[in-house]
């Protein structure tokens, strides 16, 4: 299951995670494009859950993170590693490209 993101957790659960890739994918309820991804997201959970971590944050509820990572249009799928932005992806994406590119960072 892909971990709940918030402003409060964000640090947390992506900042400071120094061991594993961390995909996050900025996404909001009302976004028919972010609804498709939500099936992929949580097969992506589930098949990197040894060498990743995938969460989801609701930039609707969460505007400070969404803000600071100036996401404009969703769903935008941003991988940290060490606690920094390595790779942005916008729209919907495939398991496939998903876990190439968690495994490329």
């Amino acid at each position: 299951m892909p971990i709940e993101l918030t402003d409060a957790n964000f640090t947390e659960e992506v900042i400071n995670e120094k061991e594993k890739p961390v995909l996050v994918d900025f996404w909001a309820p009302w976004c028919g494009p972010c609804q498709m991804m939500g099936p992929i997201i949580e097969e992506v959970a589930k098949e990197a859950g040894d060498f990743a971590k995938v969460g989801k944050l609701n930039v609707d509820e969460n505007p400070n993170t969404a803000g600071q990572y100036g996401i404009m249009s969703i769903p935008t799928l941003i991988i940290f590693k060490n606690g920094q932005p390595a790779k942005q992806l916008v729209g919907v994406q495939s398991k496939e490209a998903l876990l190439a590119e968690l495994k490329n960072v």
